[in-house]
């Protein structure tokens, strides 16, 4: 299964950065279809709001790493993002193009980061 790390420690997911957006569904669909953990800050707040999808197994085995979504404030987003991992997610999947747009490559600190090992991830769902 795919993990998803969703940034919401600092300026992410909140209403004052990111009016008009409904975070907490962003968050449930998302958990929908893979382990979704919460960090705290990503180091890339100027992306608001950020998401890491992670390779599941079977997509590390077959090259999957990581990829960085910022900019995910578009209500249709996580649904984008839902059906790449339904269709199997980095490694297994091509990334869709509407997916592209929010895609990019963080600075190394940002990197380490977005496993969710430090920053106090916790579970969403």
């Amino acid at each position: 299964m795919s993990r998803i790390t969703v940034c919401r420690g600092c300026c992410c997911g909140t209403s004052r950065t990111v009016p008009g957006l409904d975070h907490d569904g962003q968050l449930h669909r998302l958990s929908q279809v893979a382990e979704t953990r919460v960090t705290d800050c990503l180091k890339v707040c100027e992306r608001a709001n950020v998401v890491v999808v992670q390779p599941s197994p079977a997509g590390r085995a077959a090259g999957g790493r990581p990829v960085w979504l910022g900019l995910v404030n578009q209500p249709d987003a996580a649904d984008d993002i839902a059906a790449w991992i339904r269709a199997g997610g980095p490694g297994l999947a091509p990334i869709p193009d509407i997916l592209t747009l929010y895609a990019f490559t963080p600075a190394p600190a940002a990197r380490r980061r977005g496993g969710g090992r430090s920053g106090g991830p916790r579970r969403a769902g």
